[in-house]
């Protein structure tokens, strides 16, 4: 039997969309107040889901705690309170899109979780506006 299990983390961060080869006009039509010059920021609500089966010996099918501390580490740690655009590697060429910035988690999750587990990654920008990537 395979089970799911969610940890939901969050952080805090600033972003502009915008590409950098399109004209500023071209940039306000398609993301309009996202494109602000001087950015903007969200509260950005993280849902990690790993389905996988439970170990007979623990209970688990994942330790939480393991997990909390991996999203902490390779996402927390490195994107609450930061602006993406400008703080962050992972987004100094790379639009930071909620699509984006799910794929990107997903990523590096996927790195360090063993693929006996489906890994999906929920990341909720503002309450209405929400995406889900599983790779």
């Amino acid at each position: 039997m395979r089970i799911t299990i969610c940890r939901k983390e969050h952080f805090n961060a600033a972003h502009r969309l915008h590409n950098p080869v399109w004209t500023e006009e071209q940039n306000k039509a398609v993301f309009g107040l996202c494109n602000n010059p001087n950015y903007h920021g969200h509260n950005y609500e993280l849902i990690v889901k790993l389905t996988g089966t439970v170990d007979p010996d623990t209970g688990y099918v994942y330790d939480m705690k393991k997990l909390s501390d991996l999203v902490k580490q390779e996402v927390t740690n490195k994107f609450d309170h930061r602006n993406l655009n400008l703080d962050t590697e992972e987004f100094s060429n790379l639009n930071p899109t909620a699509e984006n910035i799910a794929m990107v988690v997903w990523e590096k999750l996927r790195a360090k979780i063993s693929t006996d587990y489906e890994l999906a990654v929920t990341l909720y920008e503002t309450e209405r506006n929400f995406v889900e990537y599983n790779g």
